[in-house]
């Protein structure tokens, strides 16, 4: 069980680490012809109320809900109710988001108000945001049926394509702004335009795929289906609760609308950096055992189950904590590397690595969400998430009307940080004490092999990286030169002293 798990791990997480380095490409040629001008604030907002509801609702509500029931469909039923259940699936979502997207684009001006009320005082990114977001809501209902199609590759062990389609959506970003966006009045629209094509691309991307697989669905409206009533069922609380790190980012958007211009974009900045460590190794783990929790569970091997969970946390702990710390003592040097050019002057660093290192406090917690919470998706249990994630966003509220007065944007990324460690914790307690997962022998040592080599990488960083003020001087190529030096370094240090410490990777096996 665990090479397989490790290698359809390493071939998801190569694939999403390709699109995750296109999607920096992404925000080099955005911080380069955009900036954190108002423009691109109206921008993120119109991109980011589609995607947040695509994270909330396709990849997070309706795949956590799809993938166990596809999942028991595989184990109990014959090939050609897989295929009805999926076409009925696909029918029947596309004519709930079609519905979906029609209201939406009726109602912009009342979805701009809510989602950004700071907008209301400003006439220019208010009338931007609103514009845009009437052609980038239809994403949502392409990219749910994108998603659709790949929990059906995830269930059938094909991990690779649904990994790679997300490069899509960056090389259609990148060619807008570079090529098109000189030839639009407002330049900023040619990117509303690129989400609305990429979210054609990538659908179309994977149906060739599917019909290799002979699994092509052929949509049929059927709410009456089983299946079809059971994953709509599991998905109603979902919606609500299935990811506190993305609801308690939109929170973000709405307080920092209220801020001064600069701070959306701030904030999206250093979340893409955050974002870097979570989707390579969080998603591509948590996506990878989901069908495998579901298909122990439908056969009552609840020792394998805890083993498949205990695997998921450690490859977690292993990879996350390095990642965390050193987004933390390197979030100016990334910054300034990345973005500092003709729009993003270092003064939009020196804010930017305000909230990066906030939300890098994080990013262990935001990865441990996305496996505990399988944890319990796999067996079809949606509504202990969803509570406590009710609980991890009532809490990151009240953290925000506190923090952001001190702290400004800083304050609403440490307030996210701080509830996903609340939302972790309460999940694994909740876990531990059901019994679904029993810890494997070894934590203790394991823990202080990955203290050790945490401590050390961590002052070899903070005494080599210098002074930001160094970074924030220099031109490009010597940033990318010392960058990659420090990362190299942090590496071999980290493994290094893994290594010594008796630590191998047959010990990851032995445990999953």
């Amino acid at each position: 069980m665990a090479k397989s798990l490790i290698r359809s791990t390493t071939l998801f997480s190569s694939n999403t680490f390709l699109s995750r380095i296109l999607g920096f490409v992404r925000d080099v040629v955005f911080a380069h012809f955009f900036g954190d001008a108002a423009a691109f604030d109206a921008f993120l907002v119109a991109f980011k109320i589609p995607n947040f509801m695509r994270r909330l609702f396709a990849e997070g509500a309706f795949s956590q809900a799809f993938v166990p029931v596809l999942s028991e469909y595989r184990q109990t039923r014959t090939r050609q109710d897989v295929r009805d259940f999926i076409g009925n699936m696909a029918g029947s979502l596309g004519a709930v988001l079609l519905l979906v997207t029609v209201v939406a684009v009726l109602l912009t001006p009342l979805i701009i108000s809510v989602f950004a009320p700071g907008f209301l005082h400003d006439a220019v990114r208010f009338s931007l945001a609103t514009g845009m977001l009437r052609i980038t809501f239809s994403y949502l209902m392409l990219i749910s049926l994108t998603a659709l199609c790949g929990a059906v590759l995830n269930s059938y062990d094909s991990f690779g394509v649904p990994a790679f389609t997300p490069v899509l959506l960056n090389i259609v970003l990148i060619l807008m702004a570079v090529f098109v966006s000189g030839h639009f009045t407002t330049p900023v629209y040619a990117l509303a335009w690129g989400v609305f094509i990429a979210g054609i691309v990538q659908l179309l991307f994977q149906l060739p795929f599917l019909q290799h697989k002979h699994l092509l669905p052929r949509p049929k409206i059927k709410f009456s289906d089983p299946g079809v009533r059971k994953v709509l069922k599991l998905m109603a609380p979902a919606i609500f609760g299935v990811s506190v790190a993305q609801i308690s980012l939109l929170l973000d958007t709405i307080f920092a609308s209220f801020l001064r211009t600069g701070s959306i974009s701030w904030l999206y900045y250093s979340d893409r950096l955050m974002n870097f460590p979570l989707g390579v190794f969080g998603v591509a783990i948590a996506t990878v055992i989901l069908p495998k929790l579901s298909r122990q569970h439908v056969s009552n091997n609840h020792a394998d189950y805890s083993k498949t969970l205990d695997w998921g946390l450690r490859l977690l702990l292993l990879v996350g904590l390095p990642a965390a710390v050193g987004i933390l003592i390197l979030a100016g040097p990334l910054l300034s590397t990345l973005f500092q050019g003709h729009a993003f002057s270092a003064f939009s660093v020196i804010m930017s690595r305000r909230s990066l290192m906030a939300f890098a406090l994080g990013i262990q917690a935001f990865m441990l969400i996305k496996v505990l919470a399988s944890g319990f998706y796999a067996r079809q249990d949606i509504k202990t998430p969803v509570k406590v994630a009710v609980v991890a966003m009532i809490i990151n509220m009240i953290l925000n009307f506190i923090l952001i007065f001190p702290l400004k944007h800083a304050g609403l990324a440490l307030a996210t940080s701080i509830t996903g460690f609340l939302n972790a914790g309460l999940l694994l307690g909740i876990l531990l004490r059901r019994k679904i997962y029993l810890p494997q022998p070894g934590w203790m040592i394991y823990f202080t092999r990955l203290f050790i080599a945490n401590l050390a990488m961590a002052m070899c960083l903070f005494f080599i990286s210098g002074n930001i003020n160094v970074w924030l001087s220099q031109h490009l190529w010597w940033k990318i030169y010392h960058l990659a030096f420090l990362l190299v370094v942090g590496g071999i240090v980290y493994f290094g002293v893994l290594l010594l410490s008796g630590l191998r990777l047959h010990h990851l096996r032995e445990h999953s």
